[in-house]
């Protein structure tokens, strides 16, 4: 790629272009495999990564499944948000990656491994800043060809609350691109919203948005002003599929106020109108702040007093609407006692797996990346650890008991942790539901009541926001 040369389109065999030099502290097989261009793997390795970490739901539109296409997202969350694009394009992607992250020393294989595109950033070395010339012939080479490209146009991953400033890159990739195809191509936002990014089976939700037009920029690549129009239309469509918050504080206040409204409104809660009803309740909190609205404060201190009564209760605002006989729990329970049966088997695997797991949570937490990269590392030690963890467990079993039974112990081990994961959520959700089932009827007057107020709440929410609106 450094080299000049053009990559190929995505879903063809294509080198990857020459990393920026670098010692690499790797074993001999994955350096081997982080030098072949295996861009097909990243759907696979994105849809495994993304479903055992995060409970999420794509929305919105849809990505072309071929043809040029430009992938453009918020970066919060390190090497798991192009594992993200990756699943709401469902289509192989190339991705432009700073070149640090080629010498990365835990990292860098993948980086290869997956087919990114090496970008030479002027903090990191200035020496090599013009190679980033080749680098957009490439790119536009890959675009000719039919390939999706991502970029994150903040330009580095962080754990801001809100977008940072866009850099002008993805419009003049954009633009140069359009001048060798001879016209516009789709420029898609695609929104990344995480509820808590480092908790384990947290919600995350990813809204595809709509590309929108600039055929009008499309001629004039060579102008200041194209350049600095088409990185605010790229700025204007990212805000309207990702949430955007005066700081992280306000994060809380503003989900449970969406889930009230959604609860008592029976709207929908697909990624697309999720998003689109946290941003504007975000945007109607920020206009109310700063008008300094006494109104607003009041009705802040009732959400965050009804969201500590849900959380010591264990319920949710739809939870708090449903109103579940007896009969309708019984069945419930009766349709998930086989699960009991494999609870005991479960929880032996996960204990004999404790040493691993409990070594790739403190390795994510002591990482130098920050806490955006916190998960990345969490999800690659779990993989690393654990399986040098089942090599170790296959050995002893062939020690003590043959060949045979080490080789199936290789087998079946990771197989039985799959099914003991899902059985350990299957297990965590049905108790969090029977929980439920007992507060709401040994608690029904105080329930009755939280109702009763979380109805007003979603009346006077209602008002605020069609008064924010105005």
């Amino acid at each position: 790629m450094v080299d000049g040369r053009v990559p190929r389109a995505a879903g063809t065999r294509s080198p990857l272009p020459n990393p920026p030099a670098g010692s690499y502290h790797l074993p001999s097989t994955i350096y081997i495999l982080s030098l072949m261009h295996l861009p097909w793997l990243m759907p696979l390795i994105s849809r495994a990564a993304t479903r055992a970490y995060y409970r999420y739901t794509v929305g919105g539109a849809r990505v072309p499944e071929h043809g040029p296409v430009l992938l453009v997202a918020n970066h919060n969350n390190s090497l798991l948000d192009p594992a993200f694009v990756t699943v709401a394009a469902q289509r192989e992607v190339r991705y432009l990656a700073k070149s640090t992250l080629f010498t990365h020393p835990q990292i860098g294989w993948l980086v290869k491994l997956v087919g990114s595109i090496p970008v030479y950033r002027m903090q990191d070395d200035p020496h090599l800043v013009g190679q980033n010339r080749d680098i957009f012939v490439a790119v536009h080479g890959a675009l000719v060809d039919g390939a999706a490209v991502g970029i994150f146009p903040e330009g580095t991953s962080h754990s801001g609350s809100r977008l940072s400033p866009i850099k002008t890159g993805a419009a003049r990739i954009a633009l140069g691109a359009a001048r060798r195809l001879g016209g516009p191509f789709p420029i898609i936002p695609v929104g990344l919203v995480f509820r808590d990014r480092n908790s384990l089976r947290s919600e995350a939700r990813v809204v595809v948005g709509d590309a929108f037009d600039w055929s009008d920029l499309a001629s004039r690549a060579e102008e200041k002003f194209a350049v600095r129009e088409l990185t605010a239309r790229i700025d204007g469509a990212m805000r309207r599929v990702t949430l955007n918050l005066d700081s992280w504080e306000d994060a809380a206040l503003v989900h449970v106020a969406e889930q009230i409204w959604a609860a008592e409104h029976g709207s929908e809660r697909d990624s697309e109108s999720t998003v689109s009803r946290l941003a504007l309740t975000a945007s109607v909190l920020q206009r109310f702040r700063s008008r300094g609205d006494a109104e607003w404060q009041g009705t802040a201190r009732e959400l965050r007093a009804h969201a500590r009564m849900l959380r010591r209760l264990g319920l949710t605002p739809k939870a708090l609407k449903e109103d579940v006989r007896p009969m309708a729990a019984v069945r419930w329970s009766l349709m998930r006692l086989p699960l009991l049966a494999l609870i005991p088997i479960a929880s032996l695997f996960i204990l004999a797996y404790w040493p691993p797991l409990a070594g790739a949570r403190w390795f994510s937490r002591h990482t130098k990346d920050g806490p955006d990269a916190e998960t990345t590392y969490f999800i690659l030690a779990v993989t690393l650890f654990g399986g040098l963890w089942t090599l170790l467990l296959s050995g002893i079993t062939a020690w003590a008991a043959g060949w045979a039974w080490g080789a199936a112990a290789l087998v079946l081990l990771p197989l039985t942790g799959a099914g003991a994961a899902v059985v350990a959520e299957r297990r965590r959700l049905g108790w969090q539901a029977i929980r439920r089932f007992f507060v709401r009827h040994l608690h029904r007057r105080r329930l009755q009541r939280m109702r009763d107020r979380q109805v007003r709440l979603a009346a006077h929410l209602n008002d605020l926001l069609d008064l924010g609106l105005q």
